[in-house]
């Protein structure tokens, strides 16, 4: 009846997997705003308010689909 929560033991300890596709998705969001300061694209972009928290979820999830597929 009900589900369990996905998780990974890491170290012995189990971990949930969102924290992990969060984490990961904040790497991968300083990693891109990190190239785009680089080549000069960020002032190109939209309110920063709206694009980075929306860069962080589509990587969380992209993770989440592509590795844990649950």
């Amino acid at each position: 009846m009900f589900e369990y929560a996905p998780s990974i033991d890491v170290f012995g300890s189990f971990f949930p997997i969102w924290m992990i596709c969060i984490a990961a998705g904040a790497a991968l969001t300083l990693a891109a705003r990190s190239l785009l300061i680089r080549v000069r694209l960020e002032n190109e972009l939209g309110p920063r308010l709206v694009v980075y928290p929306s860069m962080l979820t589509l990587f969380a999830c992209t993770i989440w689909m592509v590795f844990f597929r649950y």
